[in-house]
């Protein structure tokens, strides 16, 4: 067999591994949206660097766009197999599609009516419809449970921690009357998450496919995240009477900026502003993870025990209308706009980030990590000058950065994830979802630990196992 890594190959987003048996069968694991590429976004979404007529099965680690998105063009190019994932992966990449699907479309409108260059016509990838076809092809698999794809070919599923429904894949393979066992990571979470249990111990494997997003960073050492949170809060509404702008992915970071706000009032420390979760579809997210409570640590379950719903607080709002969502740039009172993406890369955020990054009494705050080419890489990096719409805008508000709130794992989550594995028995570990430069770096650490083939695929790499 062999597998050929077509996506978050040397780089933090598109995830898509293609496993390719030696009977012909076609796994995809992951489908996801480049995002944040640049110029070069379009065309990598565009073309995928397989037929996707000839995808048997795709396995879902979970609902974040760029490891999910693409799933609608992909049945629309020919895919009619099945899409394997946890339930809360299936609710959650529902509304996720669909709105990925609106988002793409009000884009097109907006850049085909200002954006510069008018002969070019901008189109969507894929429609609400076709989004709805591809949800269509969903199957749940619950943690823990061995399915059978083939007679030769299982997988079970374990909570990898990352965001609710979030799975690593561990893939047991029979050909030429032998078993090969196959861990595709998917994104690790952290030990200690602020919402969520600790990813699951896995099998012994043969192979491994190893996300390294913050392989070369540790968290540990910054502040906690409520400290933060007051005292930008406090700096921009209170003394600069500004607006704080936190771009946030609907799936995760919205629900965990909401628990770390909903704690500052249980402690009475929440400044008296409005906050506004400007996406709608933040709000249906937030439901479903309200839905499924089993996947909270226990330190989420003591709070429920006093507080029945810990994501709602004293002057949280919701915006459902983009008519309202407009209006919060025209209205001058201090407030906090939580908004996705989270990489600022689309959505009604970098709407929010033009009519407020002119003004020096604003605080544009990141909470996470960004793809260096996106909007949001260019402002944690400290640029004075970022271009939005086509347009070049200073950046005269203040930007800081919450590293502390990635929901992936830092190195020594990521060797700890390893840990369960005895290394001389692993073949090999392939480190994607990284940048290049922090891979290389991770990689030493891994090999550190016993692991004694560490390799970094590039993009459309094919290698055989």
């Amino acid at each position: 067999m062999h597998i050929t890594f077509h996506g978050a190959a040397r780089n933090v987003t598109g995830s898509k591994h293609l496993l390719t048996l030696n009977d012909g069968t076609n796994i995809l694991l992951d489908c996801g949206m480049f995002q944040g590429m640049g110029e070069k976004t379009g065309d990598m979404n565009e073309h995928f660097g397989f037929n996707p007529q000839k995808v048997d099965y795709l396995i879902l680690s979970h609902a974040h766009i760029d490891h999910c998105g693409l799933i609608p063009r992909l049945v629309a190019e020919g895919f009619s197999g099945q899409i394997f994932c946890t339930a809360p992966t299936m609710e959650l990449a529902r509304i996720l599609l669909m709105d990925s699907a609106r988002i793409q479309q009000q884009d097109a409108e907006y850049n085909n009516k200002h954006g510069k260059n008018k002969g070019d016509v901008q189109e969507p990838l894929y429609n609400e419809e076709q989004a709805m076809e591809a949800i269509h092809l969903f199957k749940i698999v619950d943690y823990g449970e061995e399915y059978e794809i083939t007679p030769r070919v299982k997988f079970c599923f374990t909570d990898a921690g990352h965001v609710i429904g979030s799975a690593a894949v561990h893939l047991s393979i029979l050909e030429d009357g032998k078993y090969t066992q196959l861990t595709f990571s998917g994104d690790v979470g952290r030990y200690g998450d602020l919402l969520l249990r600790s990813p699951q111990t896995f099998p012994q494997a043969d192979y491994i496919i190893l996300e390294s997003t913050y392989g070369d960073s540790l968290h540990k050492d910054l502040g906690p995240i409520e400290d933060a949170l007051l005292d930008i809060i406090k700096q921009t509404c209170e003394v600069k009477n500004g607006k704080v702008i936190i771009p946030a992915f609907s799936v995760g970071r919205t629900q965990e900026l909401l628990y770390a706000l909903n704690g500052l009032e249980l402690k009475g420390l929440l400044p008296d502003v409005p906050y506004y979760v400007d996406s709608p579809l933040s709000e249906k997210a937030t439901e479903v993870i309200k839905n499924h409570p089993e996947v909270y640590n226990n330190s989420v379950n003591e709070v429920l025990k006093e507080d029945y719903d810990v994501f709602a607080f004293k002057g949280l709002r919701f915006v459902q209308s983009t008519v309202e969502s407009k209006s919060l740039n025209d209205d001058p009172r201090p407030c906090v706009i939580i908004s996705s993406s989270g990489m600022a890369e689309a959505g009604r955020v970098k709407h929010h980030i033009k009519n407020n990054i002119g003004n020096q009494k604003n605080t544009i705050l990141m909470v996470g990590y960004c793809e260096p080419s996106s909007l949001g890489g260019h402002l944690t990096r400290g640029d004075h000058e970022v271009q939005i719409f086509g347009d070049y805008y200073d950046v005269k508000a203040q930007v800081e950065v919450i590293k502390s709130m990635s929901a992936h794992g830092d190195y020594e989550d990521l060797l700890h994830f390893l840990s369960c594995q005895t290394p001389e028995e692993v073949k090999k570990v392939f480190l994607v979802h990284g940048e290049y430069d922090t891979q290389q770096s991770f990689a030493e650490r891994i090999k550190e630990k016993g692991f004694a083939d560490v390799e970094i695929p590039y993009q459309h790499e094919k290698v055989s196992l």
